[in-house]
């Protein structure tokens, strides 16, 4: 027994040292791995702040770099654009106040010389009226000669013309019937164009035919319808050009002449059917009077 008890004791204590290391390998490896998995966790999360902090200078940087590029760009609606559409708008407030300008000095003249013939003799010839070389719709050669011993009324427009010229040639040809019906008084309508570079004779026979089997249609080359439509006063000028499309803006008259082919008096817009009739018969009258 002794002999036994002695055996295992000496058993217990050879085994106890080789015990602890074990112990202390597997305690010191456990606090390792803590360690070591804290140190891990540590180091990731500075990693990933480290990256977000990069990420956000990146894009502050990013940022910086589109600013500095937008800043070299024009900015639309600057000083540069507002001062071109003021410049526009001043230009184009110029052209329509000259053009108003333009268009109320011309019908001055034609009234003020229409009161200086009404006068008396002292005022010397017409200011209105004068020689001209034309073609007529025949395409045969006509001068103010060709008029002479006939009463004669005068308008000047254009056959491209959308709205105007159609209800003041309707309304000449109404009145130069109801001058013959009332007062037996023959008068010669005609319509000289001025639009030269688009009414050719042969535009023009198409477009008087329209209004009165009557009515005389002339027209010429630039120069002519210049020097006519100064002999008459008349202003005229191309509006709203796109290629051959445009239009025409003139004097809105009708000049009565007699048979000498001198005026005696115009009658303009505001004259209806009636009052042009009236007008015309009374002012043949007058003359035929005074002789």
């Amino acid at each position: 027994m002794r002999i036994l008890r002695f055996i295992f004791a000496t058993d217990r204590r050879q085994s106890s040292p080789s015990i602890s290391p074990f112990l202390a390998t597997g305690i010191c490896g456990r606090y390792l791995s803590s360690s070591a998995a804290a140190s891990t966790s540590d180091n990731q999360e500075k990693s990933s702040s480290s990256s977000k902090a990069n990420s956000k200078g990146t894009q502050s940087s990013g940022g910086s770099q589109q600013s500095g590029s937008d800043a070299g760009k024009p900015v639309r609606g600057g000083p540069v654009s507002w001062l071109s559409f003021l410049l526009l708008l001043a230009t184009g407030m110029g052209i329509i106040f000259y053009y108003d300008k333009e268009k109320k000095r011309h019908i001055e003249e034609i009234s003020n010389a229409s009161k200086a013939v009404k006068e008396g003799p002292s005022a010397g010839k017409a200011a209105i009226g004068g020689p001209f070389s034309l073609i007529n719709h025949d395409d045969k050669p006509v001068t103010e000669k060709d008029f002479l011993g006939k009463w004669t009324m005068i308008y000047f427009g254009f056959t491209h013309c959308p709205d105007i010229c159609p209800d003041e040639l309707q309304k000449l040809a109404a009145a130069v019937d109801k001058i013959k019906e009332k007062a037996g008084i023959e008068i010669v309508p005609v319509f000289i164009s001025v639009d030269p570079e688009r009414d050719t004779t042969e535009q023009v026979r198409e477009y008087v035919k329209e209004f009165h089997a009557k009515l005389i249609g002339l027209t010429g080359t630039s120069d002519e319808i210049k020097k006519v439509a100064r002999a008459y006063r008349v202003y005229y000028m191309k509006t709203a050009e796109e290629d051959s499309d445009y239009l025409v803006d003139h004097s809105i008259v009708m000049y009565l002449m007699d048979p000498n082919m001198e005026f005696v008096k115009f009658f303009g817009k505001n004259s209806d059917v009636d009052s042009l009739t009236d007008g015309v018969i009374k002012e043949i009258k007058q003359r035929k009077l005074k002789r």
